[in-house]
């Protein structure tokens, strides 16, 4: 057995461990740490396991409009997001949950679009003769036959929302700060109360995913639109079912797979839809769309006809809405019914308080301790995107984009947990901080909204090689440690991904990427095709609203 350089950190004496979120990445978390003998601690918010992949017919309350920055993180009155009311004279059962644990954004015809053998833990396949796309159910109770097979799901409590986590100066461990809600009786005359707990933990994993904040740009005229007809506009993270959008004319703003995926759920129930695109790097092709769905220009403004009087603006539910939609190549629609803004994500950690979390820090200036600044889109000062720099007792799990998300981030959660248990070393501060220095220099992290800086956690094409670094990494540690190697994804998984990588080569990629054959490891896998039959009726979107679960595309 060896012994570590000078340029590594050993963790030593962790013993307890908090999971905040019980996702795929948070239960896979959970299921590795305890493996390697830790005591964990899972906090979910909702009150069942799966993550974007549970369904739940209840939609989440609009955001504000516009909504381009991740909220200021919580005082320390919870009760203020519920607009001062918390106790059950003041508010109902159902309202306090919506606030306390918002619905996700999966909707009834999800599906994944990479294929369950590409999707998967390494603790558990599954079961014989699984289709390769399979709808959101089978995903969510992977997830919780994940939980259970692991005993992640007896170390988790439900229903619990993580307030704060901070250190307090001088202390070695992380205090979590938590609210339960607490059901009292059933059916409309339920009641409810609060349970506020606090905990000591020697190291965090964050695990919460990115989809919880919905993105609003500040298009002109969007906010008055919203405020005439409410109902009439809406982000996608809210969308169910087409059945709204029935015998409709029907207006996306976006051009990223769930908004592929509303157009393809819509046809044969919207009489037309407008899928608006505005060229970005990760805009699906129109070749994608079926026949009732036509591509047109990115947006420029919401413009109210101008024969209608301020204040008095009207329109039947069965009429277009009286606004124009004026598109940048100076076409504009008239005749649109209902608004769907497919535009994505803003990552929001408000949890980890204003020194972590600075809307009002613009991305350019973010310093060595930031995590989420005023873009939403780039998590800083982060090592392999999975632990914090300045206190690498904080992790996180579930950060890369265009990846098959169940493979990459179990891997990263066993990666932290070798870590956090002393099977594995980390570089110094100083060395981490000078590898992030120079990838933050030559990646494009300085772009201007989400589609520049959130490439910064891209794995477009490149996945196999970072699980390739990060085994390398643990397992020299392991030879050096005395400990057993880390085997990561297995040969079949490798040639499962290689044999989809190459079937996806067959059609045309979107976006291209360059030099395919320094690609070949599977980039192709992320991108979306207009054949073979398979991939035709595949969820495009789960990140929700605007999302892709799989691979995280918005």
């Amino acid at each position: 057995m060896g012994s570590v350089t000078q340029e590594a950190q050993l963790l030593r004496d962790v013993k307890s461990v908090a999971v905040i979120g019980a996702g795929i990445s948070g239960v896979a978390s959970a299921a590795h740490l305890l493996r390697y003998g830790l005591d964990v601690t899972v906090l979910e918010q909702s009150s069942i396991a799966g993550g974007v992949w549970h369904y739940d017919p209840r939609t989440a309350n609009e955001p504000t409009y516009p909504n381009e920055h991740p909220p200021i993180p919580y005082e320390s009155d919870p009760s203020k997001a519920l607009g001062g009311k918390s106790t059950p004279e003041e508010t109902s059962f159902e309202e306090v949950s919506l606030v306390h644990a918002p619905p996700g954004p999966c909707y009834v015809g999800l599906r994944n679009n990479v294929p369950t053998s590409l999707m998967r833990s390494t603790l558990l396949d599954w079961p014989e003769g699984t289709e390769d796309f399979v709808s959101q159910n089978h995903l969510e109770k992977y997830v919780q036959r994940l939980a259970e097979h692991t005993g992640a799901q007896d170390k988790t409590l439900y229903d619990t929302s993580v307030e704060s986590v901070y250190k307090v100066p001088g202390s070695p461990q992380w205090t979590v700060d938590a609210r339960t809600l607490i059901r009292i009786g059933l059916g409309d005359e339920s009641e409810f109360k609060f349970v506020d707990r606090t905990w000591q933990f020697d190291t965090v994993v964050v695990a919460s995913g990115h989809y919880h904040e919905p993105r609003v740009p500040n298009i002109p005229g969007l906010l008055d639109l919203k405020q005439r007809f409410p109902d009439r506009v809406m982000h996608s993270k809210r969308y169910r079912t087409p059945e709204i959008f029935r015998d409709k004319t029907v207006f996306i703003l976006g051009a990223g797979v769930s908004s592929l995926d509303i157009a393809r759920e819509s046809e044969g129930t919207a009489r037309h839809i407008y899928q608006s695109s505005r060229g970005g790097k990760f805009d699906l092709p129109p070749s994608l769309l079926p026949s009732s769905a036509q591509r047109v220009a990115g947006i420029q403004a919401f413009v109210a006809l101008e024969e209608e009087t301020p204040g008095t603006l009207s329109s039947p539910e069965e009429s277009p809405i009286p606004f124009e939609v004026v598109l940048d190549d100076g076409t504009r629609l008239r005749d649109v019914d209902r608004v769907v803004l497919g535009t994505g994500y803003i990552s929001s950690y408000p949890f980890l308080g204003p020194r972590l979390q600075a809307p009002g820090v613009p991305l350019a200036e973010a310093d060595g301790r930031v995590v989420i600044t005023a873009d939403g889109a780039v998590t800083h000062n982060l090592h392999k995107d999975v632990f914090y720099l300045a206190d690498p007792t904080l992790a996180f799990v579930g950060v890369p984009y265009h990846v098959s998300t169940f493979s990459l981030f179990d891997f990263q959660a066993e990666v932290v947990a070798r870590v956090f248990a002393g099977r594995a070393t980390l570089p110094t501060e100083a060395a981490m901080r000078r590898e992030y220095d120079q990838r933050r220099g030559g990646e494009n992290i300085r772009g201007e909204g989400s589609s520049g800086s959130k490439e910064f956690h891209s794995l477009w094409g490149r996945e196999t090689e970072y699980i390739d670094e990060l085994l390398g990494w643990v397992n020299r540690d392991a030879a050096l440690l005395g400990c057993e190697a880390m085997k990561g994804v297995d040969d079949r998984w490798r040639g499962k991904r290689a044999e989809f990588a190459k079937k996806m080569k067959e059609i045309r990629r979107w976006p291209p990427v360059a030099a395919e054959e320094d690609h070949a490891d599977g980039g192709g896998y992320e991108s979306l095709t207009v054949k073979p039959a398979e991939f035709t009726r595949t969820s495009v979107g789960k990140r929700i609203g605007a999302s892709f679960y799989d691979f995280g595309i918005v």
